[in-house]
């Protein structure tokens, strides 16, 4: 395992290479340019070139990511253009928020999804399965955006019930106060994964139920309760782990998406504003910073198998 993990580690260094390249390359080829957001009407070109130099503009394409390579290898991920303060001083100020909302929707979409999952998996045919499974199929299909909107407008604007931007109101310090602004960005970050688990785990379980080895348990005078959790669940956790590594890009994205949407001072909204600004150093900075997570969660996730199916471990 620890010569696995080992090597699984050392494959993260050309994955990330790759993406620092070519997300260096895309970031540069963008239209638009930096340095017309520090130009005045009274500027000479002279004083332009001056200011491209000073930012590092001026030089080509590959001395500039070899540059940047360069400071990152020794931890400087550089200065942003707009906040003129180092980006990785501004991603470690951001990246917990970030954090705790991606967690919170994990842990939400775990919970209830595996619980409705079960749930329809043994009223198979029946009422309520129907009715999860037509929520299933709203909840996959449900655009985000709308979603968010509906939200505000529901239980900010009509019934006042949850504060609907930021992750903390003002002169208040309580941790009610942020799981209050939570809700809603959680909710909408969690509700497509919450769908896709309880799927998979309806049709897991169904499939495990049907197995001879239940029969026998029932046999021995096991009880629906101990076989479903003592021996169903367990087969039943790894699509689940499956579904979870998979759903990883889709959180990530997701949080870019819904921290705009209810200003959640994250990396999301630092990165939508510095793509508007096109402040290079920090668009880097946030794309790197979001691909070490996603394969890092990846890692994880191929961990876990060994966690769940000891089989699994040893074969590696």
């Amino acid at each position: 395992m620890k010569k696995y993990l080992l090597r699984r580690l050392l494959q993260l260094i050309p994955m990330l290479l790759f993406i620092s390249i070519v997300s260096f390359a895309l970031i540069r080829l963008a239209p638009g340019d930096p340095v017309m957001s520090f130009v005045t009407p009274n500027m000479s070109p002279d004083d332009i070139e001056r200011i491209r130099a000073s930012m590092g503009l001026d030089q080509p394409l590959y001395l500039q990511y070899a540059y940047w390579l360069q400071n990152v290898l020794t931890g400087n991920l550089g200065y942003s253009l707009i906040n003129h303060r180092p980006v990785l001083d501004l991603i470690v100020e951001r990246i917990p928020a970030t954090l705790g909302l991606m967690g919170c929707s994990l842990v939400l979409s775990l919970i209830i999804g595996i619980t409705l999952g079960l749930v329809a998996a043994l009223n198979k045919n029946k009422p309520i399965d129907r009715v999860l499974s037509f929520l299933s199929y709203i909840g996959i299909s449900l655009p985000g955006l709308w979603f968010a909107m509906i939200l505000i407008y529901v239980f900010s604007i009509q019934l006042h019930w949850l504060p609907s931007l930021g992750m903390r109101t003002i002169g208040v310090n309580s941790v009610w106060d942020v799981i209050l602004h939570g809700v809603m960005p959680c909710l909408v970050l969690s509700i497509t994964s919450i769908a896709v688990f309880m799927r998979y785990i309806r049709s897991s379980t169904i499939s495990q139920l049907e197995e001879d080895y239940v029969n026998i348990q029932y046999a021995y005078g096991s009880t629906s309760t101990v076989i479903l959790f003592r021996h169903v669940l367990r087969n039943v956790l790894l699509p689940v782990i499956t579904i979870l590594g998979l759903s990883l890009p889709e959180i990530i994205t997701g949080a870019f998406i819904v921290e705009s949407i209810f200003s959640w001072p994250g990396m999301g909204s630092l990165g939508i504003n510095a793509v508007f600004s096109l402040d290079y150093p920090m668009i880097m900075g946030i794309t790197m910073m979001s691909s070490f997570l996603l394969i890092f969660g990846n890692l994880l996730a191929d961990m876990m198998y060994g966690v769940v199916d000891p089989r699994i471990k040893s074969m590696r």
